[in-house]
């Protein structure tokens, strides 16, 4: 008999949808723990228990203590946990996905592994850039060239507003001290945006490494995705934070701290999520939290597991 304290494991039938869960909740200087089936959050601001089964992903930022009983509840709930910087800026480790489903991961496989349904995919991230233009007829060296020349033109617009002496992008990933401020500062927020979009796609059970533009790479993903958002968020921030530095400024902590209040306040987390599930096709009828196991056939497709199956006469 099991002794321990607190409610039964949930059953997955009795699990919320992902689209009736609250996507993110970011939770700093606190002690988490469990009652029964929801956690308690004890903060300076005093206690909050928060049910467990609404919620998609928990943020844990810094100065954050969890214990063991509600990791266990948030496993069972299919709850995703990353452990991040402020506000989810730099993500240093998750746990499992919110859904026990692979669903979600084998239409990614399928996208990207044929060559049409990939190129469709890729064509979508464009289109996000250029939303007033027609790109259906341009090939991916036509389009590179055009988010090339995209990406230079925001680059001098914000070097000719902020005033900053720009001559492109140079950095040294092993020197982050040689760059100049301005491209610190843009290091910096990419990186930031970076570690935001890696656990909204963990939290979703996607593999990062599987890219639709980018290829090649543990974080393929990430970088796609990343994208979209830089000339909205990391560029603009950069070249403020550039000009407005003095020569003691900590250009790293200003910048990251912008990027956090950026996010917060134009609340990418959801956008990404539902651009995310826009690239991928997923409807609104589509349900990846059931845990479905089958056996692959190759003739009859899936069948049933727990089944022993002996060889016909």
């Amino acid at each position: 008999m099991d002794t321990r304290k607190g409610a039964a494991k949930t059953e997955l039938q009795q699990l919320p949808r992902i689209g009736d869960r609250v996507s993110f909740i970011y939770v700093e200087h606190a002690k988490i723990n469990r009652k029964d089936s929801a956690i308690t959050v004890l903060s300076a601001e005093g206690t909050v228990q928060i049910p467990v089964a609404m919620i998609g992903v928990l943020l844990l930022g810094p100065g954050t203590d969890i214990s063991h009983r509600a990791m266990e509840l948030m496993g069972d709930t299919g709850t995703s946990v990353c452990w991040v910087g402020e506000q989810g800026v730099r993500q240093y480790a998750h746990g499992r996905a919110l859904t026990h489903s692979a669903r979600l991961l084998e239409k990614q496989a399928r996208l990207v592994t044929n060559q049409r349904s990939r190129l469709e995919v890729a064509r979508k991230m464009y289109a996000m850039r250029f939303p007033c233009e027609d790109i259906s007829g341009l090939t991916m060296q036509q389009l590179r060239g055009r988010e090339g020349a995209r990406i230079r033109r925001v680059y001098t617009h914000y070097a000719k507003e902020y005033g900053i002496s720009w001559s492109g992008r140079e950095y040294r990933v092993d020197d982050f001290a040689s760059g100049t401020p301005v491209n610190q500062a843009l290091s910096v927020g990419n990186v930031a945006l970076y570690g935001l979009v890696y656990s909204i796609i963990v939290a979703l059970g996607l593999t990062p490494g599987l890219g639709f533009i980018h290829t090649g790479h543990d974080l393929s993903l990430v970088y796609d995705i990343a994208d979209l958002y830089k000339a909205e968020i990391s560029i603009p921030i950069a070249f403020q934070v550039a000009s407005e530095a003095e020569p003691d400024t900590d250009i790293e902590s200003v910048t990251r701290k912008k990027i956090r209040d950026v996010i917060y306040q134009s609340k990418l987390m959801e956008r990404v999520v539902c651009d995310i599930q826009k690239l991928l096709g997923v409807t609104e009828d589509e349900h990846f939290e059931a845990s479905q196991l089958y056996l692959w056939d190759d003739k009859e497709e899936l069948l049933a597991h727990g089944i022993s199956y002996t060889e016909a006469d």
